[in-house]
């Protein structure tokens, strides 16, 4: 019997678990060498307290592997054996198989677990991981399409293979799942296995929990997650090179990265980011997107099937001046082309166009 489940990281801070259904859920413990989520482990213990299953991953950048193994592990010792860990690969932390294989070899020498090892399915193909296929579970990422949904029994996943993979454990089906109990939207994924299977997952060989001591984190001084603090470096708010570097402290590598990865990366896999949330809303998306934000939103309206036309995606709190004033179009304007009658009702996540 399938679970279902959601995963989430710093961007769903204040998400009530008591009150938004699902079997499991997989929170971003840490990233890099020297981000620690304060998140985690609050969502962590109340799932454990609900009796619901739990995961862990580790978001992969450009640093060296082996240390973010060791730092991952080192964060997260008294996950291992009782929770499912996993390894997010995309974006900026593409940074080749080989180097991902050192990441998941050492957290194996010091835990005695395989992650799970999470992407797009495009990646399954456009990168060689038939070294690292035959000991780590895929969790896959594909989407039918951007509209909201609750869970689903048998999401889309076309046919085909994974690379690799002979088939997936978990599956993404979506960034706007609505389940209930959160005002915003949620990634969903399915889990192709029993409660039972995903205890094996977690502690296959009955390892022990690791022996490692905890390194000294700095606690961050800036607020807000990656995408908002790049947002505000768009506007010249940290201002460059050293100066940014000294201002953002111990956020400057998440962001930097981030901001790195806009720029060198293709306006079409741009889009995919947008359609799995990856950019969030405008006006923050359009800020981080910079110059490249008319051609990625063009590519998400065509896949779409919206023409040329521009979508806003409605957040809780929106009203329809608050979103005219944001995009620069008359509230009226936008109300009449979306059908929108008095009393101007509008709902997080409706899509409206203008």
């Amino acid at each position: 019997m399938a679970l279902n489940g959601i995963d989430i990281s710093d961007y769903q801070r204040g998400l009530d678990l008591t009150k938004v259904p699902c079997d499991f859920v997989i929170c971003k413990a840490t990233e890099g060498t020297s981000i620690v989520h304060d998140t985690c482990d609050g969502f962590i213990q109340t799932a454990k307290k609900l009796g619901k299953k739990w995961g862990f991953y580790h978001f992969l950048n450009a640093s060296d592997p082996v240390a973010q193994a060791n730092y991952f592990v080192a964060n997260c010792k008294n996950y291992f054996t009782e929770g499912f860990p996993a390894l997010d690969y995309e974006m900026y932390g593409r940074i080749g198989t080989d180097k991902a294989k050192l990441f998941l070899d050492r957290v194996f020498e010091l835990t005695g677990v395989r992650c799970a090892v999470y992407m797009s399915r495009s990646v399954c193909t456009e990168e060689d991981w038939s070294a690292i296929a035959p000991n780590h579970a895929l969790w896959v990422a594909q989407y039918a399409n951007t509209e909201r949904t609750g869970y689903q029994d048998s999401p889309w996943l076309p046919s085909g293979g994974f690379g690799a993979w002979s088939t997936c454990a978990l599956h993404q089906y979506t960034s706007n799942g609505r389940p209930g109990g959160y005002d915003g939207p949620l990634d969903l994924d399915i889990a192709h296995m029993t409660r039972a299977a995903w205890d094996k997952f977690c502690n296959p060989s009955k390892a022990v929990k690791p022996e490692v001591d905890t390194p000294d984190t700095t606690v961050q001084t800036i607020e807000g997650t990656a995408l908002e603090i790049a947002a505000r470096v768009m506007r010249g708010e940290f201002g460059a090179d050293d100066e940014r570097k000294a201002k953002l402290g111990t956020r400057y590598d998440e962001v930097q990265d981030l901001i790195n990865y806009v720029d060198r990366t293709s306006c079409e896999q741009l889009a995919d980011d947008v359609e799995r949330g990856m950019f969030g809303v405008n006006p923050i998306r359009a800020e981080v997107l910079g110059g490249k934000a008319k051609s990625v939103q063009a590519i998400v309206n065509k896949r779409a099937g919206i023409c040329a036309e521009s979508v806003y995606i409605v957040k809780s709190g929106d009203t329809l001046s608050g979103i005219g004033a944001k995009v620069g179009v008359k509230w009226q304007a936008i109300a009449s082309k979306n059908g929108i009658a008095s009393p101007y009702t509008i709902y997080p996540g409706q899509k409206l166009f203008y």
